[in-house]
């Protein structure tokens, strides 16, 4: 049994980026061989980043760029479990190579990017950093030129919420602006006519039930549920939305001032929609202390 010292440890850590016992127990079955060590736990990553991958990943970053002349931009999520290794420089240089790859490649598809050299780059990071590392989704959105739009991005300083918009006419600042005001409001849509039948039909069945408790006659319930409809409809659209740096005037009012117009948006939120995990932290910590 060959003697594994501290500076071989060292060394195998440096080069693999593995936790010290992980390292050591490598060397030890490998007899000392270093390459064996490297050899074994790269066959072994795959396998505890698969075990780690069932752990629920909802903390992260969200990020965005946008082409030099303006006409394109992507947008990307990716999660962590926990907001303490969403700070690690690791994983954010993680992320800004899977952010250059997708905007390189004009690449919408996540299952795409993985196979382009990123499922590596991933397994090899849930082995360093000990946690479930998950790209979660990404978007575009494109312009035909310049001249005829903007793309502008707007990002929440702790990179939590973010925003992709597409302009037609206006300038950069404008664009900024309502990217910004998506950020904070979080419409659900871009115009009124666009909300989906299948919301309207279930906030109308919500709005009949309430007006019904009233006791009132039917024609004035009717007019009840669709003054509410119209209300929520008005909320959820940001045409309609006051804008948020000047409650008086709406959004729709500053696009006709510049004479321009809203193509489409994206906004991401770091988690949004995911079930988080209900954790006990006291219990956690006495699991591990009895592994």
């Amino acid at each position: 049994m060959a003697n594994i010292t501290a500076s071989m440890v060292k060394e195998l850590r440096e080069r693999t980026g593995l936790g010290m016992m992980d390292c050591k127990k490598a060397l030890s079955e490998a007899d000392g061989d270093m390459e064996k060590a490297i050899e074994d736990l790269r066959k072994a990553s795959g396998l505890k980043a698969a075990k780690k991958a069932s752990r629920v990943a909802a903390e992260g970053v969200v990020l965005t760029k946008i082409a030099e002349d303006g006409n394109y931009g992507v947008i990307l999520e990716i999660n962590s479990e926990t907001d303490f290794v969403a700070r690690d420089e690791n994983f954010l240089t993680f992320a800004k190579h899977a952010l250059d790859l997708a905007y390189a490649n004009r690449e919408a598809d996540v299952a795409v990017l993985l196979e382009l050299g990123l499922e590596d780059a991933r397994q090899a990071l849930v082995q360093k950093i000990g946690e479930n590392i998950n790209l979660r989704r990404v978007n575009r959105l494109y312009v035909v030129n310049a001249d005829q739009g903007i793309v502008e991005s707007y990002v929440h300083s702790n990179n939590r919420i973010a925003v992709l918009l597409a302009l037609r006419g206006g300038d950069e600042a404008l664009a900024r602006d309502i990217a910004m005001h998506i950020a904070a409001v979080n419409p659900m849509v871009v115009r009124a006519e666009d909300v989906p039948e299948d919301v309207l039909a279930k906030e109308s069945e919500i709005y009949s039930a309430q007006a019904r408790e009233s006791g009132k006659p039917e024609e004035i319930i009717a007019k009840m549920i669709s003054g509410r409809l119209r209300k929520f409809v008005a909320e959820v659209s940001l045409l309609e939305q006051p804008f948020v740096k000047d409650p008086d005037n709406k959004v729709v009012d500053l696009l006709n001032e510049a004479g321009a117009d809203i193509v489409d948006f994206v906004r991401f939120e770091v988690g949004e929609g995911i079930e988080k995990e209900e954790v006990d932290f006291a219990e956690e910590v006495a699991a591990q202390a009895n592994a």
